[in-house]
């Protein structure tokens, strides 16, 4: 099914489509159509639907954005389905030449003020990241008392990077949930102490990895959960014991234990 075909996005104006598939003005038959706009469930190349006087101003720059729509009399929003999102994506707008070049303008007038802010929210969201990773660092502490601190704060470092999109960064991470900070720490134990990275390399299925690593990410946490002595303890524990979630000692990761 082409992404055209999906659900589409609110917008306000016209909605111009980036195809996935190659396909064809059904008015005029020209093609194959880098834009297109659907009318009536049949595609129109930008000439037909009357849009062909407009240009294309990818995304990028919110400010030229906001203000290229805001001089142009009719302006509309570029999507492109991306598949393994599975969701609509903005690329751009199209909008009038004489509206962009006003937008253009507008900005270079003002283009040191915007700067300046910038800089000043630039400072202060990354004021905000130290305040909030050393939260995410004290939470990991008060749940896991045995981790050291370090460890801790790159944890709370990682999950927290802003524009990850990892747990640190979803609501319940920035609300210091204690499902959240266990999973950024589980996340961090299943990666860091042990073989499941290599698993994965190997072509080892990832939920086959994570049943192999599962025994040792768990010894790992209920140690820490107590004391650093007992995490080092359950650690030394689970490696020497035979844990099924490590490969045999023949060194294939593709077989258990």
């Amino acid at each position: 099914m082409s992404g055209v075909d999906r659900p589409f996005p609110v917008t306000r104006g016209p909605l111009v489509f980036q195809p996935v598939k190659r396909r064809r003005c059904g008015a005029c038959r020209s093609g194959p159509l880098a834009l297109l706009v659907l009318e009536d469930g049949q595609p129109r190349c930008l000439d037909c639907a009357d849009l062909g006087h407009l240009v294309f101003l990818p995304r990028g720059d919110s400010a030229l954005t906001g203000r290229a729509r805001q001089e142009s009399g009719l302006s509309a929003v570029v999507v492109r389905f991306h598949r393994r999102r599975g969701r609509y994506e903005r690329q751009g707008v199209l909008v009038e030449e004489g509206g962009l070049a006003r937008a253009e303008a507008r900005c270079l007038a003002d283009a040191e003020a915007r700067a300046r802010r910038r800089e000043r929210d630039a400072a202060r969201r990354a004021a905000e990241d130290v305040r909030f990773v050393a939260a995410f660092a004290a939470e990991i502490r008060r749940l896991f008392p045995g981790c050291p601190e370090e460890r801790a704060r790159a944890v709370a470092g990682h999950a927290g990077l802003r524009g990850s999109g990892r747990v640190g960064r979803s609501a319940a991470g920035r609300a210091l949930s204690e499902g959240a900070v266990t999973a950024a720490v589980r996340a961090a134990v299943r990666h860091g102490d042990t073989p499941y990275d290599r698993l994965l390399m190997a072509g080892v299925a990832r939920r086959e990895a994570r049943s192999r690593v599962g025994g040792t990410v768990q010894a790992v946490l209920d140690g820490w959960a107590t004391t650093a002595d007992a995490a080092s303890e359950a650690v030394e524990g689970a490696a020497g014991s035979g844990d099924p979630a490590y490969p045999g000692d023949s060194g294939d990761p593709g077989r258990t234990a």
